[in-house]
């Protein structure tokens, strides 16, 4: 038995971390990414953890002329930035050597094969002593110092990395994705504007020296993740641009999103609904989704089943301007509730959109009802995480309407002559933004097949209407035939 099993049980029964196994599921959330530089194709190298293997390293000095990006399904964060976070979560429980030896067990145990591998870069560094130390303190908010126990941090490090898997050739393909100097320099600055707050805010001298030194001659990875840890445990709020930076970072690194956003405080901008660069779906169509027929019977006699499924909507805004998902809801809601629209036609836009077209009298039987009802849950949402937001519908796009018209009337012969001019009275009656969300939402629940053009005109519609980059490619993008 490796030094610390013992009390796995124990941990895993009193610890408030969830362990860090690698999934293979998508957790439901949503935000917006930072734009990405152009003209730089990256290719991503997918090394997955079930061969628990490592990628050998280039060395440039002390410091790696390139990385690859690993592609790995953990849930949130992980190696070494990890065991700090359990570290940190434990400090009302007893914090010792033997406990924290435990924690990096069960790191192992779970398939965490980045543990050791950042224990290694730190070990190979040239760093002294008292830089390792000065940054395993601000990660852990001083949940758990060597010294205490007699242990220099390199020490301890050995010893945590005899609880780790050996150091195996990696099983990847192609070049490296991220070039380490471009990596360092991004790291470097975004830790330089920072400074003054971490000096602050964090009792561990010369830590902003130590983390730049993490950076610059162990590992800038590995430097980001525990910089992005030291603010998390001291509360240090970053500011909004930066944070949509530290976004695109770990985009590009493939981190898992929540490693970045989980436990960051932000100052946030305020709540503007004409924002749509959601990684994930948003508004009314996605909410559609959540009831599609064909997938989720559902049972919806239950009135609380019915409002958690809208609740559940109205609060994915993790990583997001807290309300923001809500806040676009209750924007299509509210459009078609205080439009022309009859009611029936109301009833059908929601239930052609999903897919209970032929559902009896339901909880849905009444649209304009029904769509009153979601905007009770939104405007609780919207009270609770901003009082002084008032709703107000955003203007139409009307300078898109036409060509978002021509869109539906090439697409009729696919849609169906009602159902295309159901959207079509969508766009001109309400909103054309909603309507061409309906459009590619029907588009893509009847599996009609897209030519290169036809999927260009929709990515210039969505990149006018303001929507992320790649949303056009999650709605309809498995349907593009090419050649």
């Amino acid at each position: 038995m490796q030094q610390g099993e013992g009390l796995l049980d124990d941990i895993a029964e009193r610890d408030p971390v969830q362990p860090h196994r690698p999934t293979n599921y998508v957790v439901y959330t949503s935000f917006p990414l930072p734009e990405q530089p152009r003209g730089k194709q990256e290719v991503r190298v997918r090394s997955r953890t079930t061969s628990q293997q490592e990628a050998p390293v280039t060395v440039k000095g002390s410091v790696m002329a390139h990385r690859e990006v690993y592609y790995v399904d953990y849930a949130a964060d992980f190696g070494l930035s990890a065991l700090a976070e359990a570290v940190c979560h434990r400090a009302v429980f007893r914090v010792d050597e033997p406990t924290v030896a435990a924690l990096a067990a069960r790191a192992v145990r779970d398939e965490d094969v980045r543990l050791g591998r950042d224990v290694r870069l730190l070990l190979e560094s040239p760093l002294p002593d008292e830089m390792l130390h000065a940054v395993w303190l601000a990660a852990t908010r001083r949940g758990f110092d060597p010294a205490e126990h007699g242990l220099d941090t390199r020490e301890w490090l050995r010893r945590v990395l005899d609880t780790c898997l050996p150091h195996l050739p990696a099983d990847s393909e192609g070049p490296p994705a991220v070039s380490e100097e471009e990596l360092r320099d991004a790291v470097t600055a975004e830790l330089r504007l920072l400074a003054p707050a971490l000096a602050t805010a964090v009792p561990v001298p010369n830590l902003v020296h130590a983390l730049e030194r993490v950076v610059g001659e162990a590992d800038a990875d590995l430097g980001l993740r525990l910089l992005l840890r030291a603010l998390k445990s001291y509360d240090v709020r970053v500011a909004y641009d930066q944070y949509r930076r530290f976004l695109g970072l770990g985009d590009r690194l493939d981190y898992p999103l929540t490693a970045v956003f989980e436990g960051l405080s932000v100052r946030w901008p305020p709540l503007d609904t004409g924002r749509r660069d959601f990684m994930f779906g948003f508004g009314l169509t996605e909410l559609s989704r959540l009831f599609d027929a064909e997938w989720d019977a559902g049972n919806y006699e239950n009135p609380q089943v019915l409002r958690e499924r809208v609740i559940g909507l109205a609060h994915a805004d993790n990583g997001l301007v807290p309300g923001v998902q809500a806040a676009v809801l209750l924007d299509d809601v509210t459009i078609l509730v205080d439009s022309p629209l009859t009611d029936e036609e109301i009833t059908a836009v929601w239930r052609t959109a999903s897919r209970r077209r032929h559902a009896g009298e339901e909880f849905d039987a009444d649209g304009r009802t029904w769509l009153r009802r979601i905007a009770e849950v939104c405007r609780k949402r919207l009270k609770d995480v901003d009082p002084a937001y008032t709703p107000g519908p955003r203007p139409p796009r009307a300078d898109l309407a036409d060509a978002v018209v021509a869109e539906i009337r090439a697409s009729a012969p696919a849609l169906g002559a009602t159902d295309a001019a159901l959207i079509g009275d969508v766009v001109t009656q309400a909103d054309p933004d909603l309507g061409f969300r309906l459009l590619l939402r029907l588009l893509d629940a009847r599996g009609v097949s897209l030519d290169e053009t036809e999927y260009s005109r929709f990515a210039w519609l969505a990149e006018r209407f303001g929507y992320g980059e790649d949303y056009v490619r999650r709605e309809v993008g498995h349907h593009l035939t090419r050649g």
